[in-house]
């Protein structure tokens, strides 16, 4: 295991090594796997600070396990808000270190990585981070009046929960359910610890009230589809809220990043917030399909807000003429000002004005009766009658009326808003260029650059939730599995314990034969079919020619007649498989892979498709997952040779592995799905102190499985399981109890689960 930077041979990982500063070596096991997913996702000066921050991180004297969390999930978590909200977290992390809530750091990392993908805009994040930092500040208090002070009893509660909340909330409803509980329990810490944790009926039932609308992130994908399918438009989505800007509410628009859509939208009347969505990304492909951007230097905020009007309707007539139902959503959508509801002698009426124009050349039965409003519907409709028009000509149009209803109290400070906003409609940042460079140049990032060279092996790593039996919840991105493929050893070895059973394997080639399927069935008496069957063909020629009716059924074709079915195999390569068996002088480990090479030959004869893999664990941050065998794969010198390199190590996190496999499984075209787990002890590891949380994962993992359509079934090892395999597979396990017999039993038991 390396330690030190002369440990590594790659010399960019060296430098990187050398950076990180640490000698903690739990990090140094999985350093590189972190580091092949942090180069993957993070420009050059993104995985400088990804190091900076993880070496602060270290030195906290709070031990390894921030240091793992960071170094795990801040690439994800970079990838979903960007790199640049580093400097943000690392605020939130000093910030609770020079505090009491140090404790806190660890959750809060630990939850980052959901909150992003979940909140998606480093903006949101900002939000989140303030939320949490003024939780911090009101609930984290003095003794009595003395100057010692204790942490927050509910903060580390809260970023716990935090991923739960946000998939339920938007952020103003995040914030107000923060609000109540430092307002109702700041005082009484016990009870605080019970509403963050959501232990409470309190904490539920504001929950409950603070839900509303439709959330853009639990309809993306749909959204997603809608806009790929219809509007051929695959730019990625990303909410903003509108909980923090109390001066003025944000709207949609887009840019170089993506489309930018409010967090969530509530039903309008009779319009769900799905239909506002769809409203919404409907405008802006239409902008970004068939607008063209206008120089702006020349023209006055007046005239520029007329063609921005103009050129709306301009797109949405365009839009319904493609798919006129979206008449009916822009139509509900729209405001529908009263003629004479604003005095021109007193107020500003130009938006009034615009908005009434707007109606009209969206509605034919608007009902207004100003004269320039309607004979400037008839030119526009006139224009659009040639077809689609351009935005200059709009423009020139929008300018035009500008100039024939201008009147002098336009300028007025006090300006009607009511009923003239289309809140649907993006804020037309693209439809404008100005000639002279401004800021709204740096608002777009750069492509992101790597360094050339920089290939690592290995897969990053792949984060899987952790059942916590005692809350009733999924801890979120909680272990990182590193998946490799087996080292290789001498296939010959396999070779020499398939020949030292040859008497097992002539006996189970008699058994493998009545379940070997027959590859195809012929059916006669057809049609239509690929082939002539010429016994009948000849019958009937005879019959056409002594004048009876011949039999039309000529040909004949064939099916398939065989066994449906992928299988696979997951080993338990844990420190006591070194472990001599009882009653023989081999170790559990040997007879493991005498039993998995016979099997393997036996499943290889019969024809199913399998895989093979072991697992072992060091803590939730370093499971390693070993591919020996894929589905692609025969039975092959190559795969012998991995299997004769097995070795056993570490511990038992056998949740994160099932659920692995089932990842690969779930792929596999194919009727019946087994997953066979052959383990010789309790899923365990060192990081659980309370031996029932791993075994009640890994029964929350089977159900996974059940769910997906897989059928997992345990073969242990284990004298004393009993006590427990039953509480994780049900009814579905084998006890061993001779380990000397399995390789007799082990290709036998799957022989009968598949017959």
């Amino acid at each position: 295991m390396p330690t030190t930077a002369s440990d590594y041979q790659h010399p960019l990982m060296v430098a990187y090594w050398q950076r990180l500063d640490t000698r903690f070596a739990q990090v140094a096991a999985v350093f590189e796997d972190c580091m092949a997913e942090a180069l993957a996702v993070l420009t050059r000066e993104g995985i400088d600070a990804y190091l900076d921050a993880a070496r602060v991180i270290g030195k906290l004297g709070r031990g390894v396990e921030p240091m793992l969390i960071f170094l795990e999930e801040w690439p994800s978590a970079a990838s979903a808000v960007g790199e640049t909200a580093l400097p943000s977290v690392m605020v939130v992390v000093m910030r609770l270190q020079k505090s009491p809530n140090g404790r806190a750091i660890a959750p809060f990392l630990q939850t980052l990585t959901p909150v992003a993908k979940r909140l998606q805009s480093q903006e949101q994040l900002q939000h989140y981070l303030d939320i949490a930092l003024d939780l911090k500040a009101r609930t984290t208090g003095s003794i009595h009046g003395h100057h010692t002070t204790f942490p927050s009893p509910g903060l580390p509660e809260f970023f716990a929960q935090a991923p739960a909340l946000l998939n339920q909330l938007t952020l103003a409803g995040l914030k107000n359910w923060v609000e109540y509980g430092i307002r109702n329990y700041g005082a009484h810490p016990e009870r605080q610890k019970d509403y963050f944790s959501l232990q409470s009926a309190d904490a539920r039932a504001v929950l409950q009230r603070e839900r509303h609308g439709t959330l853009l992130v639990d309809v993306e994908r749909k959204l997603d589809l809608y806009l790929r399918g219809l509007w051929r438009d695959g730019e990625r989505l990303v909410p903003y809220s509108t909980a923090f800007d109390e001066l003025r509410k944000p709207v949609p628009y887009y840019d170089r990043l993506g489309m930018r859509l409010p967090d969530v939208y509530d039903d309008a009347g009779e319009i769900s917030g799905l239909d506002r969505y769809r409203a919404a990304l409907a405008h802006m492909a239409g902008h970004r399909r068939w607008s063209e951007a206008q120089v702006a230097d020349n023209w006055s905020p007046f005239q520029r807000m007329a063609v921005e009007f103009f050129e709306d309707c301009r797109i949405e007539t365009l839009l319904m003429r493609e798919y006129p139902g979206l008449a009916r959503i822009f139509l509900a959508l729209h405001p529908k000002p009263v003629e004479g509801a604003c005095d021109p002698q007193t107020t500003s009426c130009l938006r009034h004005r615009l908005a009434m124009l707007s109606r009209a050349l969206l509605d034919p039965d608007h009902g207004y009766a100003d004269v320039d409003l309607n004979d400037y519907v008839a030119r526009f409709q006139a224009i659009m009658g040639k077809g689609e028009s351009s935005t200059r000509e709009i423009a020139t149009l929008a300018l035009s009326y500008v100039a024939k209803t201008r009147c002098p109290t336009d300028q007025l400070a006090r300006v009607h808003f009511a009923d003239t906003v289309v809140d649907y409609r993006d804020d037309n940042r693209q439809l404008w260029k100005f000639i002279e460079a401004g800021d709204e140049e740096e608002a777009f990032d750069e492509k992101r650059k790597f360094e050339p060279g920089e290939e690592h092996r290995g897969l990053p790593p792949r984060h899987y939730p952790e059942w916590d039996y005692a809350s009733q919840t999924y801890r979120p991105d909680w272990v990182s599995l590193y998946e490799r493929l087996h080292p290789a050893g001498n296939a010959a070895d396999i070779d020499r314990l398939l020949a030292k059973h040859a008497p097992l394997a002539k006996r189970l080639k008699k058994m493998l034969d009545l379940l070997k399927p027959q590859d195809k069935v012929r059916i006669r008496y057809q049609e239509e079919g690929s082939e002539l069957d010429l016994d009948v063909a000849i019958r009937s020629l005879i019959d056409f020619k002594s004048g009876a009716t011949p039999d039309p059924r000529i040909n004949m074709s064939h099916t398939t007649s065989g066994r449906d079915i992928a299988v696979m195999l997951l080993l338990d390569l844990s420190e006591s498989l070194n472990d001599k068996a009882a009653g023989s002088e081999q170790t559990i480990l040997e007879l493991s892979r005498e039993a998995v090479s016979l099997l393997a030959w036996a499943i290889e004869k019969l024809g199913d498709p399998f895989a093979v893999a072991g697992f072992h664990s060091n803590t939730r941050h370093d499971v390693r997952y070993l591919h020996i065998k894929g589905y692609g794969e025969h039975f092959s010198d190559e795969v012998k040779a991995r299997l004769a390199a097995m070795e056993a190590g570490w511990s038992t996190r056998m949740g994160a592995a099932m659920r692995h496999a089932a990842h690969y499984l779930k792929a596999r075209p194919a009727d019946k799905k087994l997953l066979l787990v052959l383990t010789d002890g309790r899923p365990s590891d060192v990081d659980a102190q309370d031996e029932r949380l791993l075994i009640e994962d890994a029964r929350q993992a089977v159900r996974e499985l059940d769910r997906d359509g897989i059928f997992p079934y345990c073969i242990s090892l284990d004298p004393n399981a009993d006590d427990y395999v039953g509480d994780i597979f049900g009814r579905q396990f084998a006890v061993i109890d001779h380990i000397a017999r399995l390789p007799e039993r082990l290709p036998q038991l799957f022989l009968a689960l598949t017959r």
